[in-house]
């Protein structure tokens, strides 16, 4: 057989065309301010309030996931333009993924609470007393120092064995929501946890935790399945239509992140 000598120029040529038909580069970032959020398609997990929020951006196409992570993942693979969700959850994700920033300019500010079924005003002044009590007491402070900051170590709040407990607190989460919730070792953590942990320690009541989807909290809330929902999750005009909140543990703010190129 005889053999046909491929020009050097030709086999370059070729190489160049089969690069370019494998280019799958993500598109450059375009969101660079709250502004450039006009038009463009938004990822946020469902029923928080960078979901409801995000719906009042002019011409913005909004996409809602059941974890916050499929928001980014997405975001990622280029399937939406940027993720809004809370500044700490979003530096916890930004820090595992370098391709990926947070813009300096926040979204909103928001305000934590607790919510419980409308009508039980007892079990609101109760989880009102305690907190003011580990707010007071500086248990609180000690427990966000654990999750948040330089200093972060992630150990748990422990409950006090010596407390006789009478009853028991179901406290309904979402654990895809870090620092407040997540899993760690197959094991719900976070400021959230530590927090109701150290409320049912001056409630004298033991601590039951049911994870599922955020958006189903509220009605796990108002069906008597969980006596509490406690996700990161702000006072709006909405929920207050369903459920009552106690008084505010924690502030943080609705932060966009995006692609970092």
């Amino acid at each position: 057989m005889k053999k046909t000598r491929i020009p050097a120029a030709f086999l370059v040529a070729a190489v160049v065309s089969i690069s370019a038909c494998g280019n799958t580069s993500v598109p450059v970032n375009t969101v660079n301010s709250v502004d450039d959020l006009k038009g463009k398609t938004i990822g946020t997990q469902l029923g928080t309030t960078g979901y409801i929020l995000a719906g009042d951006i002019e011409g913005a196409k909004v996409e809602g996931y059941n974890k916050g992570a499929d928001a980014i993942q997405a975001l990622k693979q280029a399937k939406n333009d940027a993720v809004i969700i809370d500044m700490e959850t979003a530096k916890a994700f930004v820090s595992k993924n370098s391709d990926l920033k947070i813009l300096d300019e926040p979204f909103d500010n928001e305000e934590y609470s607790i919510c419980y079924r409308i009508g039980d005003d007892e079990l609101g002044k109760k989880l009102n007393e305690a907190l003011a009590a580990i707010k007071a007491d500086g248990t609180l402070d000690g427990i966000i120092s654990h999750w948040i900051g330089d200093d972060a170590d992630h150990a748990s709040y422990v409950a006090d064995s010596s407390i006789t407990r009478t009853g028991t607190l179901t406290m309904a989460t979402n654990a895809e929501f870090p620092p407040y919730e997540s899993m760690e070792n197959n094991e719900i953590v976070g400021i959230d946890v530590d927090m109701m942990r150290a409320i049912c320690d001056k409630l004298g009541m033991e601590l039951t935790i049911e994870n599922m989807a955020f958006d189903s909290i509220i009605t796990a809330v108002t069906s008597g399945k969980a006596d509490v929902g406690v996700a990161g999750m702000s006072v709006t005009e909405d929920r207050l239509k369903n459920v009552n909140f106690t008084d505010g543990y924690a502030t943080s703010m609705q932060a966009i992140v995006v692609r970092a190129k």
